[in-house]
């Protein structure tokens, strides 16, 4: 039997709120499976946890939720990784000239503060 996860198991796994997973959800980034009476009990599968690791390391990582599903979106695709690797790719690269560009404000403003302490 495949293992599966409730909302709470994988909220305390990775130290999330359930209304940060249901907002994962809304997104589409996560797809749990529905139980219960009326659907109600959200069932996450294996596949719901590495989606959502991946989408919690692409945070840390910077990128918006987004760009982190279009990345996640991948990891369902066919396994032709060629094109998969490219998207991630640009993805990475843009991400990385944003990232330059807030550092060379940051370090402009540093130099203005440090501008001004002298005075």
């Amino acid at each position: 039997m495949a293992t599966t996860y409730s909302i709470s198991d994988l909220a305390r796994e990775f130290d999330l709120t359930p209304r940060a997973m249901r907002f994962y959800e809304d997104m589409g980034l996560l797809q749990p499976a529905r139980s219960g009476p009326g659907g109600r009990q959200r069932v996450y599968s294996a596949r719901d946890r590495t989606r959502l690791k991946l989408t919690l390391r692409a945070k840390r990582l910077g990128l918006s939720l987004h760009e982190a599903k279009s990345l996640i979106d991948m990891y369902d695709s066919p396994r032709d990784t060629g094109p998969q690797l490219r998207k991630f790719l640009q993805v990475l690269e843009g991400h990385r000239a944003q990232l330059e560009a807030q550092q060379a404000e940051l370090q402009a403003t540093l130099q203005e503060i440090g501008e001004h302490e002298k005075e």
